[in-house]
């Protein structure tokens, strides 16, 4: 998209006390999906605006938690709250409705029938954890395998060690899919999918249909592949958080969490802009 006065206007965040911060509009997105307060026990003074606030300034700028400004909660607190977002699979269900919402937005069904599938790898650090060597992309660490509609969005999810196989951890993923979206059964893939290995596995938790997408061996350089560049796009989307640089987190849970938050942030903020521009 090309950088007009429009569009900078459009994407401007310099209004707020820092650029993460949540808008009114992005705030009434997520609101509904905060945990009321208990009904026994001490009130709470816990801004939950100011939780969320700070857990995406943690995902847009990479900081630990012991570098939280100080205007936000303790980082005690909002830590607690993360991890119980994070167990309590709230966060997944923010990004569940958030995705049923913008395809809405866009005419179509709020449950996609296709998606794109491809992983990522990245490396992670000391800290210890899940980790394997990928000898194809030469990363010690882990891969993001995620699904996407055809939009783009990321509608599935899973981390697991960079020595498993695309083909072999494709299953997990898309068993992780099957009641949140159960209309989506068409996969598109890259030649790393193919083969009977994971058709079978495929038959033994649904009906689904995998069509692999390559490139052209008379391709040269750098192609845009049907359906597939819409999953590449997406991993660059996430990747403008900088806590996604590496994967800094121990557990798996906090690994798929941040890209979780990741993603609410893109698509909270696309359809909040959607809402000032209607």
């Amino acid at each position: 998209m090309p950088w007009t006065e429009t569009a900078r206007l459009e994407y401007d965040r310099r209004g707020g006390r820092y650029a993460s911060d949540l808008t009114d509009r992005e705030w009434a997105l997520i609101e509904p999906f905060m945990p009321s307060p208990r009904r026994i026990g001490r009130p709470r003074t816990t801004d939950l605006r100011e939780v969320m606030n700070a857990i995406l300034y943690m995902a847009s700028t990479g900081c630990q938690w012991a570098y939280l400004p100080k205007d936000f909660p303790p980082p005690s607190t909002v830590q607690r709250y993360f991890y119980e977002w994070r167990d309590s699979g709230r966060l997944k269900a923010i990004n569940q409705y958030l995705v049923m919402a913008a395809r809405e937005r866009d005419g179509r069904d709020a449950t996609p029938s296709a998606g794109v599938i491809d992983c990522q790898s990245v490396k992670t650090t000391e800290r210890g954890g899940v980790s394997g060597f990928d000898a194809g992309k030469k990363v010690k660490g882990r891969k993001r395998h995620i699904v996407t509609d055809t939009l783009g969005l990321m509608v599935g999810l899973v981390a697991h060690a960079a020595d498993i196989q695309d083909r072999d951890g494709a299953p997990a993923v898309l068993q992780s899919i099957r009641h949140a979206f159960p209309r989506l059964r068409h996969v598109f893939a890259d030649g790393g999918y193919a083969g009977p290995k994971l058709r079978s596995a495929l038959d033994k938790i649904g009906d689904w249909t995998l069509e692999i997408v390559k490139r052209s061996d008379a391709a040269k350089g750098f192609e845009v592949l049907p359906r597939r560049w819409v999953v590449e796009r997406a991993f660059a989307w996430l990747g403008r958080c900088r806590r996604l640089a590496k994967d800094w987190e121990k557990t798996i849970a906090s690994a798929e969490a941040w890209i979780t938050i990741a993603h609410i942030r893109r698509v909270t903020r696309h359809l909040a802009r959607h809402c000032q521009t209607s």
